[in-house]
């Protein structure tokens, strides 16, 4: 079992990963509880009722797991359910809007929580909408991916999708707590778990060359699922955000290297239509590119780009795709990390070491694209 604190300005909470934590899933949760804002528990019993509790999940993941997740819960105190479609697509405004009527309808008020029991798309649904629900109510992260463990459960950043982009309506908004049952992830099918893995790379590749090392060095037992081997991969991935959110929450400077990747990685999510490739497999694309503009711009040796270029592969296969390079480049101008009209691109100067550029020209974006899709032929 790893607890690891992330403490920020706006909040500190635990990151719970281990196994078994859905079987002590409520007595967890009544002890995040046991005060609101300082109030202590002793009120309890004495007219003051235990804030209202709801679960936002995939069907999915419910028909799986609900009878683990309730285990632990009294009859009379079970959750209500509100259904999330599983997919991108449906990572919308028009969802966060059916599911706020339908908290109002179920009586949530200002006093409730959110369980956000899923992958990516359903932490950042929930976050938004514990954000924006009057005006802001508290939620839990029960990650259900390693995509969302090791990444997008913490740090606050939660959002939805416009057309003309991704991520592009959110806020910053962090969770009471997050708790990884490494067990969720024995269901995980296998190209999801490789799509997660890719971020774990990334947090290597950008801050912890242990991880790098591990990651290159134990790859039979990551993949074949090994719960203690998972454990200390997931770990280490959430030391290295939770580190980096401590120094910049509101990514003024610092937190941008999370992003190692993404730029091309939405670009072609966007191209696609959120449909051909998972997130991970998108960015593990992106972070392809990424390495080419870091080598064409002599950062890193050829060497270090075989390395993690071959990690990469290794936690494949990656699903190929079909776009135009020139189409990829274009979309990156839709990226949400602009700053005053420049492109933010994040460079890798070496294995645990990054660098964020603003020059990266469209012309070094287009080689390093063109380049990329070369070597998804040949993968």
């Amino acid at each position: 079992m790893s607890s690891i604190r992330v403490t920020t300005p706006q909040a500190s909470y635990d990151v719970t990963i281990g196994t078994g934590l859905l079987r002590t899933l409520y007595p967890r949760l009544r002890k995040l509880n046991a005060g609101k804002d300082g109030v202590p528990s002793q009120l309890a019993g004495r007219g003051v009722k235990p804030p209202k509790t709801f679960v936002v999940t995939s069907p999915v993941i419910w028909a799986l797991w609900h009878r683990r997740f309730l285990a632990s819960f009294p009859a009379d105190a079970r959750p209500p359910v509100l259904f999330l479609p599983a997919g991108e697509r449906h990572k919308r405004l028009a969802t966060v809007e059916s599911l706020v009527q339908q908290l109002v309808l179920a009586g949530a008020d200002r006093d409730s929580i959110l369980l956000a029991f899923g992958g990516g798309v359903v932490g950042d649904v929930t976050g938004f909408l514990a954000a924006i629900y009057m005006r802001g109510i508290r939620y839990v992260g029960i990650p259900s991916t390693v995509l969302a463990m090791v990444d997008s459960s913490l740090g606050g950043k939660t959002g939805v999708n416009l057309a003309a982009g991704k991520n592009l309506v959110g806020a910053f908004h962090h969770p009471l707590a997050v708790l990884s049952d490494i067990d969720i992830l024995g269901t995980l099918p296998p190209a999801e778990l490789r799509a997660g893995l890719q971020e774990a790379i990334k947090a290597g590749i950008i801050r912890d060359p242990r991880l790098f090392s591990y990651l290159e060095k134990n790859a039979d037992a990551i993949l074949s699922g090994d719960p203690a081997a998972l454990t200390r991969v997931i770990a280490a991935s959430v030391c290295v955000k939770a580190d980096v959110v401590s120094q910049d929450e509101k990514e003024s400077g610092l937190r941008m290297i999370l992003n190692f990747g993404h730029t091309l990685g939405h670009a072609i999510e966007a191209a696609t239509h959120y449909r051909k490739l998972l997130h991970g497999e998108a960015v593990a694309w992106g972070s392809i590119a990424a390495l080419h503009v870091s080598l064409n711009r002599g950062r890193i040796t050829h060497e270090d780009f075989a390395r993690m270029a071959n990690l990469i592969l290794r936690y494949g296969p990656i699903p190929p795709f079909r776009a135009d390079p020139a189409k990829l480049v274009a979309l990156t101008y839709g990226d949400k990390k602009k700053r005053s009209g420049r492109r933010a691109f994040v460079l890798t100067t070496g294995i645990g070491a990054t660098e964020i550029a603003y020059d990266v020209t469209d012309a070094e974006l287009l080689t390093a694209t063109t380049a990329m899709l070369e070597d998804m032929k040949q993968a």
